[in-house]
């Protein structure tokens, strides 16, 4: 689940946003002014949208700690609609810039877009996400809910087949002949051994058993 941040003030914008992002699978949470959106925000969140016109620190000044730390996609949602005001969120690196009222399917669509493209950086610059896993490749460092798990190379390039290949059933014959050496002798059952240390490594069930076959990792909805 991706969680978006909403620094807003009018409580019957938040509730509406909340209502549709919740719908829309989207964890919200909600900040009622700039000071609270600052201390809200982490590295577990995924976007921001924000108003500018905010008790105690702006959505200029919210945007600008924030780019200071992250560049986490930032949908800046406001009644201020004029030029001016637009280029100067631009220039502070926001990805999108909404004038009030809005059409919240829109913006729904706006912010899949946004997401959409953010997973596909991170696949360019050789990382995987898949649900609370983040899996660094070049680094060769896996994250699960922001906690690095500690894998063997076998573990790790096991998990990044599967992770590379969601929704593909891999038999344990197939495994082997691509994670094992065709010199080397070893019994199929060793597959199971490293995923049962996966699963256990990483205490959530990703890696799903199909009976009488093998394993695979369904596709991330």
């Amino acid at each position: 689940m991706q969680n978006i941040l909403v620094v807003e003030d009018d409580i019957d914008i938040q509730e509406i946003l909340n209502n549709y992002l919740t719908d829309a699978g989207y964890k919200v949470i909600i900040a009622s002014d700039g000071v609270a959106g600052i201390a809200k925000f982490n590295s577990e969140i995924d976007l921001v949208l924000l108003d500018i016109m905010l008790p105690k620190i702006d959505g200029y000044g919210v945007c600008e700690v924030i780019r200071q730390k992250s560049k986490v996609p930032i949908i800046m949602l406001t009644a201020l609609s004029d030029e001016e005001n637009q280029l100067r969120g631009f220039e502070q690196q926001i990805d999108d810039y909404i004038p009030k009222p809005f059409s919240p399917k829109i913006l729904l669509c706006k912010i899949a877009a946004i997401l959409r493209r953010g997973l596909q950086d991170n696949i360019d610059k050789d990382i995987i996400i898949y649900k609370d896993l983040r899996m660094d490749i070049e680094g060769f460092h896996l994250y699960c809910k922001e906690q690095e798990v500690i894998l063997t190379q076998k573990e790790f390039d096991l998990l990044r087949l599967l992770l590379e290949n969601q929704g593909r059933v891999f038999t344990r014959q197939m495994l082997l002949d691509r994670l094992w050496d065709f010199d080397t002798y070893v019994e199929d059952r060793i597959v199971d051994s490293h995923i049962k240390n996966l699963r256990k490594k990483l205490n959530v069930d990703y890696i799903e058993t199909i009976r009488g076959v093998g394993y695979r990792i369904d596709k991330s909805n």
